[in-house]
């Protein structure tokens, strides 16, 4: 895979579970949600999600049953319950006692504790008192569960033919990469799959990752990709022959421009849908393979970095938005945050009204979905969406 706009033929996806029903008021700050959603409603719209895919031709892998399959292999349930079990937090006979619980339940008993959690009351109890089930509330969690999984974009990108791992940055998103390394490494549809870097190295999220053109990536650095990641990240690309240039992108370290993607996405293979506040301030530093290892210029600005790179005269820039005020509620509203099925056809939320028209304006297909509900974690379709395959421009 070498671009962000090339027919998509596969992508995985993770339907919304019982991870979502753990959301409460006391912990979805720390579970990184805005508020709790309403999960049959959510997991309507990701259904509705899966079903334009597939109407395009698209195969839809499910990130849950991919792990089920995993987790069949005795190593791989093995390592899977391992990297559920806490013992700094809760002490060694605790730990034991769930470790022991855990190597008995099947792929998909494991699967579920693995995404959705355990709390204390449900952990199985274990022989004489323990100190820290005691100074726990029953409700509290042995294993924390993982509703940020629903945006599978962070934890894997592909890049070529080799898949990436990511070094996620929140306490609260800290699992994903183990349980994509063992779906990757045990599934029998990935055992064979290269690997571009790996889940142990500085952090990088794959919403920060774009796949601009063949042989160019840009990566964001902000709250969640830090600089090491992206020039780690870079290396490895340059060293497997998946790049000729990276992009380094510098972007703001708040909430509502977490990951590159949140302010520009590729619609076309010389088009992006951009937050028009940030457009002629983004900045980029470019890197390149050098003899002695790896040459970095700039910073010059994003676009022009870009279309350089890309070979091209210049990028179409088109604005999420029509004023500063649309602009800002739609780029909040995952407005740039589009998931392209084809050069010139991409899937977008249906409540950025005036940002669909603009994109429509351009000559861009819209495919709306609804996110009311899917959208309470900060992501939209991109977020959503782990491609796999696409046909090469």
């Amino acid at each position: 895979m070498d671009s962000e706009v090339g027919p998509l033929r596969t992508v995985l996806l993770h339907r919304p579970g019982n991870e979502l029903k753990r959301l409460t008021p006391r912990n979805n700050d720390q579970l990184l949600f805005d508020s709790i959603p309403w999960v049959d409603r959510a997991q309507d719209e990701h259904d509705a999600f899966a079903d334009v895919l597939t109407g395009r031709g698209v195969e839809v892998l499910r990130l849950f049953d991919s792990l089920v399959v995993a987790l069949a292999d005795e190593r791989a349930h093995s390592a899977a319950a391992a990297t559920a079990v806490d013992r700094r937090r809760l002490g060694t006979e605790l730990a034991d006692a769930l470790s022991a619980y855990l190597s008995t339940v099947d792929a998909k008993g494991l699967a579920d504790v693995l995404t959705g959690g355990m709390t204390f009351e449900e952990l199985p109890a274990a022989e004489g008192a323990s100190l820290v089930r005691k100074m726990h509330h029953p409700h509290d969690f042995v294993v924390d569960p993982l509703p940020n999984l629903l945006f599978t974009r962070d934890s894997s990108v592909w890049i070529g033919n080799r898949v990436a791992i990511a070094s996620l940055a929140m306490p609260a998103r800290a699992r994903e990469t183990a349980l994509l390394d063992l779906i990757y490494a045990y599934h029998p549809r990935f055992r064979t799959a290269g690997r571009a870097y790996g889940a142990h190295s500085a952090p990088v999220e794959g919403g920060d990752v774009l796949l601009l053109a063949p042989g160019v990536i840009a990566i964001g650095v902000g709250e969640r990709t830090t600089p090491a990641g992206a020039e780690s990240l870079a290396r490895s690309a340059f060293r497997d022959g998946l790049a000729h240039t990276v992009l380094a992108v510098p972007i703001a370290q708040d909430r509502a421009t977490m990951h590159l993607d949140t302010v520009c996405t590729m619609v076309d293979r010389d088009a992006v849908v951009m937050y028009p506040a940030v457009s002629n301030t983004l900045r980029a530093y470019t890197l390149r393979p050098s003899e002695t290892g790896v040459r970095v210029d700039g910073p010059a600005p994003f676009l022009e970095a870009a279309a350089s790179a890309m070979g091209i005269d210049r990028l179409r820039v088109i604005d999420t938005g029509l004023d500063p005020v649309t602009a800002e509620r739609e780029q909040w509203d995952d407005g740039n945050n589009t998931l392209a099925l084809a050069p010139g056809v991409v899937v977008a939320y249906e409540r950025n009204v005036e940002t669909n028209s603009r994109l429509e304006d351009a000559g861009i297909e819209v495919l709306r979905i609804s996110g009311s509900e899917l959208g309470t974690g900060r992501g939209g379709p991109r977020c959503m969406s782990c491609p796999v395959s696409r046909d090469p421009l």
